[in-house]
């Protein structure tokens, strides 16, 4: 994974800053691929498309109260891919997804609040994240994932982005990753 994110051509400023924070981390060492540093963790989410490219599939993200993308933390997996699929699956019941390449898609560092997860308050930390470009047919059947999310749904790609109340990933995040659809 390291090689991957070196040779990862960052798309603009955001990503070349996160770049180099993300391999700083990981070339220090220490167990990043685990809960294990509660304060930064590796993470991969999943920007899943229609295969028209015009729909993209988001959940309504429990911890947030906001539409969001689908992911999550690695758990001990290397291979981000392999969760950013994980994850997909498991938030959203989709059984047919396949990535669009298996090149990352996008970098970014997250900032995640302090809250309650099962009874235990975790502190706020740093998602070092992973982004894949992921195609579904919107035509498959969605189940939420009710400890994660309250509902599953397609939506526009530029109603994707309206749809979230957190102001950051809609200017930050969820634009550039339509704006990158558009350069494919």
């Amino acid at each position: 994974m390291l090689e991957k994110i070196r040779s990862y051509v960052p798309y603009n400023a955001q990503e070349e800053a996160d770049k180099a924070e993300i391999l700083r981390r990981l070339e220090q060492g220490g167990d990043l691929y685990t809960r294990a540093d509660p304060s930064a963790h590796m993470t991969a989410s999943s920007w899943i498309v229609s295969p028209d490219r015009k729909q993209v599939l988001m959940a309504y993200h429990n911890l947030y109260d906001a539409w969001s993308w689908l992911g999550g933390h690695c758990d001990g997996e290397h291979d981000l891919l392999q969760t950013a699929l994980r994850e997909a699956r498991e938030e959203s019941g989709l059984e047919e997804l396949r990535p669009v390449s298996e090149e990352i898609y996008s970098l970014e560092i997250l900032c995640v609040d302090g809250h309650v997860k099962k009874g235990k308050f975790l502190s706020s930390h740093l998602h070092l994240n992973v982004t894949y470009l992921l195609e579904a047919d919107p035509r498959q059947p969605l189940r939420h994932k009710p400890d994660e999310n309250k509902a599953v749904r397609w939506f526009p790609l530029e109603e994707a982005v309206a749809a979230s109340s957190e102001k950051w990933m809609r200017q930050t995040i969820y634009q550039k990753l339509n704006d990158k659809l558009k350069t494919l």
